[in-house]
């Protein structure tokens, strides 16, 4: 039996679980808490924050082949482990370009691939003793955390000069050089968009390489809410997305499942906003909607196993997230009944012991036997008011 470290043990981890049943693979997962997600199905877990690179250390001795459930990562420490007995996948070199937003950006930009103008924030301000000069940016702009921002933390919409100093200065108006807050920000330009997009695909260790359909992810405060599959766009625009990621993974030489998401401008232009180097929230309703989840596809290929068919079974999914929307203990069992009497609906629980806002607790996808967006978004309407009434 094929042995698979995992490197987090949040629900992304814990929904690795049937697909590991399948496959007979066995998961071990290195984790800090015994109540995260993910313990339910390991065979075994380290207890360690994701960063110890010496419980990884450890963790290599149990297991075949080492993937990350998330990208909160010490890369310098584990360059030093990625030797020939310590296998990782993805591979370390193609995680390094991809941690930091701004050396994201930067990667993807020297590829060609379509990105919003982007810069460091401190490049924009002439700083003296008493005053800082603003030049060359136009409001809205968006500031994001370069490292472990996540479901909205971490990025913020700006507006003006007076709330972008008070996001970068620890102490605005005075001597500005000796304040900068060192947690390092990338702003970029705020899009304007027609659709937020996204894909998922995958790569084999033959380089084979597989893509999800394009779906259609909505946001509000920088969450995903809903994700709907596939998403309404030309074979044009679809046949755009999907050539991105190939290019993005061959270039990585990924093994592994990446999700890629993109702004579809109002002029008809597709930007990369963001790669996430695992599996992604975008992917979640492949588990009931496709052949092949991007969960089992993940495992597949960092075990040398065959690619699977990701090709959706019906005409037509929607998933929609479970946030937490208030601080509380609660199992919510009496809305995940109301939820799971929706005709086509398949309700996920991630077993958090706690809900808190914006935290997410769980998600629900429905199946349609026909495509039907109205009747998908007049569903997801319908949840959204159970679960927040």
């Amino acid at each position: 039996m094929k042995r698979i470290g995992v490197i987090g043990g949040g629900q992304l981890a814990l929904m690795m679980g049937s697909a590991a049943q399948k496959l007979s693979v066995e998961l071990i997962v290195q984790t800090p808490n015994p109540n995260d997600p993910a313990v339910s199905i390991a065979s075994n877990t380290i207890f360690a924050a994701v960063d110890d690179a010496t419980a990884t250390a450890e963790l290599a001795k149990q297991c075949d082949v080492i993937t990350f459930e998330n990208e909160f990562i010490d890369i310098q420490a584990l360059s030093k482990l990625a030797t020939d007995k310590v296998c990782f996948r993805p591979r370390i070199e193609a995680l390094s370009p991809l941690l930091d937003k701004y050396h994201q950006r930067c990667f993807l930009q020297d590829l060609g691939i379509p990105v919003p103008k982007f810069t460091l924030p401190e490049s924009l301000f002439a700083v003296s003793s008493q005053t800082i000069q603003y030049t060359k940016i136009t409001f809205p702009a968006v500031l994001k955390a370069r490292r472990h921002g996540y479901d909205g933390q971490g990025t913020f919409i700006i507006n003006d000069l007076t709330s972008l100093e008070k996001k970068l200065y620890q102490d605005p108006g005075k001597n500005h050089k000796n304040n900068l807050i060192e947690s390092h920000f990338l702003l970029e330009e705020f899009i304007p968009f027609q659709k937020e997009l996204a894909v998922v695909a995958a790569r084999s260790t033959s380089g084979e390489i597989s893509t999800f359909v394009v779906v259609e992810t909505q946001q509000e405060q920088q969450v995903c809410r809903r994700v709907i599959a596939p998403a309404d766009i030309s074979l044009q625009i679809e046949k755009t997305i999907k050539d991105i990621a190939c290019k993005v993974l061959d270039n990585l030489q990924v093994v592994g499942v990446f999700a890629i998401e993109l702004f579809l401008t109002n002029s008809g232009e597709v930007l990369v906003n963001e790669i996430a180097p695992r599996t992604h929230n975008s992917g979640h309703f492949s588990i009931d909607a496709c052949f092949t989840s991007q969960f089992e596809q993940h495992l597949r290929v960092v075990s040398d196993l065959p690619l699977g068919n990701v090709a959706m079974k019906i005409p037509c999914a929607i998933m929609v997230n479970l946030l937490g929307y208030e601080t509380l203990k609660s199992n919510y069992s009496d809305k995940r009944s109301e939820l799971a009497k929706i005709p086509g609906a398949h309700v996920h629980w991630y077993g958090k012991s706690e809900s808190r806002p914006g935290r997410k607790l769980g998600h629900i996808t429905v199946l349609f036997d026909k495509l039907n967006r109205d009747e998908a978004m007049t569903i997801a309407n319908n949840i959204e008011s159970i679960w927040y009434s």
